[in-house]
C-alpha cells in the first residue's frame, strides 16, 4: 500500500531494490572507484606501508560505514547524510554534508570517466571517449533505477572475473616475493601512511551510494544496514588481494611509478591475453562505479533540492520511470565538462576530501541517535570521525586547499540566497 502512495506522488520514489540489488550496486561503485585507479598514488604515498595505509582506510570505512546503516534504518530517505545532519545537528550541518558530497563525488564521476577511457582507448580519443561514457550512462539511468541495477550486476560480474584472473596469475606466475614487498620502497613514516590510507578511502566510499538510495530499497531499516555492510566486506576482500599481489610481484616502487599497475601485473603474470583481460575488467569496473556514482549524487541533489539548498528544479522526479531526471541530466553535464578538463590523481585526492568531510558529519550525526536506534557503541563513531579528520588533514595539500575553497564557495552560496529569501518574504 506504501508502494504505491509513493508511485502516485509527483515526487516520489518507488521501492524496487532488494538487499542483493543494493550491495550489487554499493560494491560497484568501490570495485570500480579504486582497483584501476588508486594504488598507484597511494603506493606513492606509503612506500612499504601500503597494506597497513589500506588496513587504516579499511577500519575508517567500518566506523563511518555502521554510522551510516545506523542512520540510514531510523531515516529511510534519498539523501543520505544530507538528510542524517539536518535531522540529527540541524540545517547547517546537513547542507555541509551535502555539499560536500555532490562536490566530492562528482570528482568521483570524472575520475571513473576518465579511468575507463585510460584502459579503453588511445591516448588522443581518451577525453572525448570519456564525454561520450557520461552522456551514455546517464541516459541508462534515466531509464530508471531497476535498470541501473541490472546493469550493474553485468559489470560488477566482468570485473571481478578479471580481477580474479589477474591476481592469480600474478601470483602464480609472477614470482611473487614479502621480500620485495617490504623491502622495495622507501620509508614513509606516519603520514605517508595516512595519507595513503586518503586516497584509498576513495575506493571504499562507494557504500555511501546505498544510503543515499534509502527511498528507493524494499523494507529499508533492513535491507540498508545489511547490504552497506555486505559490500564493504566484500571490497575489503577485493582489495587485500589485489594489493598482495601488486606489492609481492611488482614491488611498491614499480606499484607507484606506473599509470596502470594491473596491466603492469598482467604482463608479470606471463599470461597469454592476460592484459587485455585487464583492460576489459578496468572499463567494466569503471563504468559501474561511473553508473552507481550519477545515481547516488542525482538523489543526494534531489534532497538537498526538496529544502531548497540547490535549485527546486533538481527535485523533479519523472512521472514514468520515478527517477530525479532534473538531477541527472545537470549532474551528467557537469561531469562531462570536468572529463575533458581535470587531472586524474587530482580527482582522486578531490574527491576523498570531500566525502571524508561528509562522513565526519553521519559520525557527528549518529553519536546523537538515542538507544532505541542505536546499533553500535559510541566509540565506533568516535573512531570514525576522528580518522575522517586524520585522514582528510594528510591528503595531498593541492586536494585539501581546492576542497576547502569549494566548500567555502558553497557556503557562501548558502547565506547569500538565504539572506535573498528573507529580504523577499519581509
Amino acid at each position: 500500500m506504501r508502494e504505491r502512495q509513493q508511485a502516485t506522488h509527483p515526487a516520489s520514489l518507488v521501492r524496487r531494490l532488494g538487499t542483493g540489488d543494493a550491495v550489487v550496486i554499493g560494491l560497484g561503485s568501490m570495485v570500480g572507484a579504486g582497483v584501476f585507479a588508486a594504488f598507484a598514488p597511494a603506493a606513492a604515498a606509503a612506500g612499504t606501508g601500503l597494506l597497513v595505509g589500506l588496513g587504516v582506510a579499511a577500519v575508517v570505512a567500518y566506523a563511518n560505514a555502521t554510522s551510516s546503516a545506523q542512520l540510514a534504518a531510523q531515516y529511510p530517505t534519498s539523501g543520505g547524510t544530507y538528510v542524517y545532519g539536518r535531522e540529527r545537528l540541524g540545517p547547517w550541518w546537513g547542507f555541509l554534508a551535502g555539499w560536500s558530497f555532490v562536490i566530492g563525488k562528482t570528482a568521483s564521476c570524472a575520475a571513473m570517466a576518465l579511468t575507463f577511457a585510460a584502459y579503453a582507448v588511445p591516448v588522443a580519443w581518451q577525453r572525448p571517449a570519456a564525454v561520450l561514457a557520461v552522456l551514455a550512462l546517464t541516459a541508462v539511468n534515466l531509464r530508471g533505477v531497476t535498470r541501473t541495477a541490472r546493469l550493474t550486476r553485468v559489470v560488477v560480474a566482468v570485473a571481478l572475473t578479471a580481477l580474479a584472473v589477474v591476481v592469480v596469475g600474478g601470483l602464480a606466475g609472477g614470482d611473487p616475493s614479502w621480500d620485495r614487498a617490504w623491502t622495495g620502497g622507501p620509508d614513509v613514516g606516519a603520514g605517508g601512511v595516512l595519507g595513503s590510507a586518503g586516497l584509498l578511502f576513495f575506493a571504499f566510499a562507494g557504500y555511501a551510494r546505498i544510503a543515499t538510495m534509502g527511498e528507493e530499497v524494499r523494507d529499508p531499516a533492513r535491507t540498508v544496514p545489511r547490504a552497506i555492510q555486505g559490500a564493504l566486506g566484500l571490497a575489503v576482500l577485493v582489495y587485500a588481494a589485489v594489493a598482495v599481489a601488486l606489492l609481492t610481484v611488482l614491488g611498491p616502487e614499480a606499484t607507484a611509478a606506473s599509470r596502470a599497475p594491473l596491466a603492469a601485473l598482467a604482463d608479470a603474470s606471463g599470461l597469454p591475453g592476460a592484459g587485455a583481460v585487464v583492460r576489459v575488467g578496468a572499463t567494466a569496473a569503471a563504468l559501474g562505479a561511473l553508473l552507481a556514482l550519477v545515481a547516488g549524487v542525482s538523489r543526494t541533489a534531489l534532497a538537498m533540492a526538496r529544502e531548497g539548498d540547490l535549485p527546486r528544479t533538481l527535485a523533479a522526479v519523472h512521472p514514468g520511470t520515478r527517477v530525479p531526471h532534473h538531477a541527472e541530466v545537470v549532474l551528467g553535464l557537469v561531469v562531462a565538462v570536468l572529463v575533458a578538463t581535470v587531472d586524474l590523481r587530482g580527482a582522486i585526492g578531490f574527491s576523498s576530501f570531500g566525502v571524508l568531510l561528509y562522513y565526519l558529519v553521519a559520525n557527528l550525526a549518529a553519536l546523537t541517535q538515542d538507544r532505541p536506534h542505536r546499533r553500535f557503541p559510541r566509540a565506533v563513531q568516535v573512531l570514525g570521525a576522528a580518522g575522517c579528520v586524520a585522514l582528510a588533514v594528510t591528503l595531498p595539500p593541492a586536494s585539501v586547499l581546492g576542497g576547502l575553497a569549494v566548500v567555502a564557495v558553497g557556503v557562501l552560496g548558502r547565506v547569500v540566497t538565504q539572506r535573498l529569501r528573507r529580504r523577499r518574504g519581509a
